[in-house]
């Protein structure tokens, strides 16, 4: 072999290897959170640009070339993994095949729709309003029995996967999915027996929920309230007036607070509300579910603010275990004047 093949062989090879090394090599950067998002519409032109935008990718030359060669022209929305040192060719083969990341969705104590259509925006292409929209449609919501009052009772705090280009429709599928798994023959028939449905249940133990953080203690709270709904009384849940208020940071439900006009102010109008007041844990449902039979008509926080109760079966005792708790509250927070009883 002569001189010049040698040479000509040698610098082939070297741009063979430059060649491979870019393609193949490290290209992209990584972005503040690790993701390329690709809304839906978007064509080549303005994904090209939005990889130098977003400075994932410092030049287009060689995501260009290997772009012919993949014959990738057709862009797929999504949420997609980037890491530092990707190479071109992985990118084109994730963006060509549409080898997104899923989203897993957490859904903890939610207490309106408002704050779900929020969070929902946040983890998902569409935004707020259109989340809000499709939980305020009846037509939408009446497929599967719920309304708008009682759409929250299908939200069960649980992690659901989804496109990150999904619909709000679909990511509620989910919801409603997870929420027939849960609601067994067994646990259908324990509602029945406790003269409730699935979603009366759900709401009830969103109450039991907003009342105390002590599990052992749910069960016994929730029969209160059910003895309250058998002998027509009011359940006065302090939770549901805040939540009627739609303030949460009350810290003390007071005189002036109970005349809010709202069906889900339990002060003023008897029996449960119309829908849940948040989304409660699985434990607090069969907690309802399994509520023991007690004679238990009041409860009131423990003086001890240990985050328990004190329940009594008659008015004349609630009164005294009320009248120590009010005392325990002025004299760590000030006198101020209290709820109804």
């Amino acid at each position: 072999m002569s001189k010049f093949l040698k040479i000509t062989l040698v610098i082939i090879l070297i741009v063979i290897a430059f060649f491979t090394f870019k393609i193949i090599g490290p290209a992209t950067k990584k972005t503040e959170d690790g993701f390329l998002y690709v809304k839906t519409g978007t064509t080549m032109p303005e994904l090209r640009q939005q990889l130098v935008n977003e400075d994932i990718l410092g030049s287009l030359t060689w995501f260009n070339i290997a772009e012919k060669f993949l014959s990738f022209d057709k862009v797929k929305p999504g949420k997609y993994k980037i890491d530092g040192g990707t190479s071109v060719l992985t990118l084109l083969r994730m963006l060509r095949n549409g080898s997104q990341t899923p989203v897993h969705f957490v859904v903890t104590k939610i207490r309106t729709k408002e704050q779900l259509a929020a969070r929902m925006a946040k983890a998902f292409e569409f935004d707020s309003t259109t989340a809000i929209s499709y939980l305020n449609n009846s037509d939408s919501l009446n497929q599967y029995g719920l309304d708008t009052n009682t759409v929250m009772a299908a939200v069960l705090p649980l992690t659901y996967e989804n496109k990150w280009n999904t619909t709000p429709d679909i990511v509620f599928e989910k919801f409603y999915d997870a929420y027939k798994i849960f609601w067994t023959d067994e646990r259908i028939q324990k509602a029945q027996d406790k003269d409730l449905s699935t979603v009366q249940t759900t709401t009830l133990a969103s109450i039991v929920d907003e009342e105390t953080n002590a599990a052992k203690e749910r069960g016994t709270i929730a029969s209160v309230y059910l003895n309250r709904i058998k002998k027509g009384m009011p359940l006065q849940a302090d939770p549901t007036v805040k939540f009627a208020l739609k303030d949460f940071s009350i810290k003390r439900v007071l005189l002036k607070h109970l005349s809010v006009p709202s069906p889900y102010n339990t002060y003023r109008n008897k029996g449960l509300p119309p829908g849940p007041i948040c989304t409660p844990q699985q434990a607090t449902i069969d907690a309802v579910l399994d509520a023991p039979e007690t004679e238990y008509i009041y409860f009131v926080a423990s003086p001890a603010f240990d985050g328990t109760h004190v329940f009594s079966t008659n008015y004349q005792d609630h009164l005294k275990l009320a009248k120590k708790y009010q005392e325990a509250l002025n004299n760590r927070f000030g006198k101020i004047e209290p709820a109804k009883q």
